[in-house]
């Protein structure tokens, strides 16, 4: 009995797991694969949030893209020699640290799913991005542009995807794409102009430089 009760535990186990469907993307644009771009359903169930941080070094925000769970806490250590003053005002999360070195008192919490764009009042070139999850069926595409991640049931055959960039035309909110999810799927984006870098410090920052 104990052996056939393994045996059916074993099938349904393995009838699961084909049943478990994966979304398999690549992402392209003009200039070729796009790293780094976040892939999400927006159901499925809710991820645990986590702590984690973004520090500044040479004056950037390091990484400059952070993904989070909804309810997670991020520390914004300050790793350089001068003062940083960090903000946003972005609906899904609304803050200010102002002028600091080592560390704030305390971390922020990004309670509320979005994407929330960060500055640096000092430092205007400055910028970053957390993307806030409410649900844990998402991914990044690596260096190749792909991505797989599992899809959350019910599956069917086409399904919409959210796709986001930080060099999207508008990378204040995600698209919005159809894909099959029978079969690998390929997407092209329209992404704007890699910015060009530019160490020249402006007014201000020489201004705060040896804060």
């Amino acid at each position: 009995m104990n052996a056939l009760i393994t045996g059916l535990l074993a099938l349904f186990s393995m009838a699961s797991l084909a049943e478990t469907r994966v979304l398999d993307l690549a992402l392209s644009s003009a200039d070729g694969p796009v790293p780094g771009a976040l892939v999400f359903f927006d159901y499925g169930p809710p991820p645990q949030p986590v702590s984690t941080e973004i520090y500044q070094k040479d004056r950037q925000f390091h990484p400059p893209v952070l993904v989070v769970p909804a309810g997670s806490r991020v520390e914004f250590p300050n790793r350089d020699t001068t003062q940083h003053h960090v903000y946003s005002f972005s609906p899904a999360k609304t803050f200010e640290l102002e002028l600091y070195t080592d560390r704030p008192e305390a971390p922020v919490v990004f309670d509320k799913p979005g994407t929330v764009e960060l500055g640096c009042n000092i430092h205007d070139h400055m910028q970053a991005f957390v993307l806030v999850m409410a649900h844990g069926a998402y991914g990044q595409t690596d260096a190749e542009g792909r991505v797989r991640i599992p899809v959350p049931a019910p599956a069917e055959s086409t399904m919409s995807v959210h796709i986001w960039h930080q060099r999207l035309t508008d990378n204040t909110r995600p698209e919005q794409h159809r894909v099959r999810i029978d079969q690998p799927a390929e997407i092209t984006l329209e992404l704007a102009p890699e910015p060009k870098a530019d160490s020249a410090l402006d007014r201000l920052q020489q201004k705060f430089r040896d804060l």
